[in-house]
């Protein structure tokens, strides 16, 4: 395998980074480091990236690319993100291979979560 193309890094607009990050912090347990006011990178949950401030959203309608969790608890999870301020999108829906949903975040980002259970 060749190791110099692999994506390691992902970057993602954000409108409000305190209720984003207190939003990931609770719901995936993500980390942070701040770069100044309107930066900061999350790291520890399988890939690293950042958040950076933008009044713009992360959406598939839109032609985003569309950042996929696991979990084998997918109720659980979904309880969670709603408990937390995220919205769901897509109620769970069967799919071949498994069960998702979609979401937003404080900040509109639409994210899904998968599981095979």
């Amino acid at each position: 395998m060749n190791n110099d193309t692999l994506i390691n890094y992902v970057e993602l607009p954000c409108r409000d980074l305190p209720a984003t990050k207190a939003f990931f912090a609770a719901v995936f347990n993500w980390t942070f480091t701040d770069y100044g006011p309107a930066y900061v990178e999350f790291h520890d949950k399988g890939i690293v990236g950042g958040l950076y401030q933008s009044e713009l959203a992360s959406v598939t309608a839109n032609g985003a690319a569309l950042l996929v969790f696991y979990s084998p608890e997918l109720v659980t999870t979904q309880q969670r993100i709603e408990a937390n301020g995220g919205t769901i999108t897509k109620p769970i829906f069967d799919f071949p291979g498994g069960r998702r949903f979609h979401f937003t975040e404080p900040s509109g980002n639409e994210f899904a979560v998968w599981s095979d259970k």
